[in-house]
């Protein structure tokens, strides 16, 4: 956190976690990690930055994270009602629904008929990016820092001068030749 910026809303927090978490599970962070529920035994969304790609000023989400993770917890007292379970009232109710059922209703708002699915489909696909692409940081210093998603889907480093280059051709043969306007670093002129 920079100077000058509020100090993030613990609710907030927990509440996008564990839906960033629900998207891609991961392991727990500590012992006593509510928000993530531990059901997996590998780093997910909420390790590989869902949290800081849906705050991105690129997104132009973060204004409407509140919102969201108040919708999200009232969208979780109606289910638990719905269904007589009995929510911790000391965690955000989101938090407090086990796995499959954070799971079911994550299934239910992105269901083609709710009439949030846009919200929380696009919300999803960020927690989905943040994992697999890490559209947040630079690709080269997701690799130093050792993202999971990227390290799950084995990207490669790049070479020594920050370059990635491919010597093997995937189709087993190179498909045309560089054109002779390309510059030194691979951009065309």
């Amino acid at each position: 956190m920079t100077a000058g910026q509020p100090t993030p809303d613990p609710v907030r927090t927990a509440t996008l976690e564990a839906f960033a978490d629900t998207i891609i599970p991961g392991t727990k962070r500590f012992p006593g990690d509510r928000a993530v529920a531990g059901v997996v035994d590998d780093a997910g969304a909420v390790e590989a930055g869902a949290l800081d790609l849906l705050a991105h000023p690129a997104l132009g989400l973060a204004e409407a994270l509140d919102g969201m993770a108040g919708l999200l917890n009232m969208h979780a007292q109606a289910y638990a009602r719905a269904r007589q379970l009995t929510l911790d009232p000391a965690v955000p109710a989101f938090v407090a629904l086990e796995f499959d059922d954070r799971t079911a209703l994550v299934q239910n708002l992105t269901d083609p008929s709710h009439p949030e699915r846009e919200v929380w489909f696009g919300a999803a696909l960020f927690c989905t990016m943040a994992f697999d692409s890490a559209p947040h940081l630079s690709t080269a210093e997701a690799l130093d820092q050792g993202h999971p998603g990227l390290s799950v889907l084995g990207f490669s480093k790049p070479d020594e001068d920050g370059l990635w280059r491919f010597p093997h051709f995937s189709y087993q043969r190179q498909l045309a030749d560089i054109h002779p306007q390309t510059t030194a670093t691979g951009s065309p002129a």
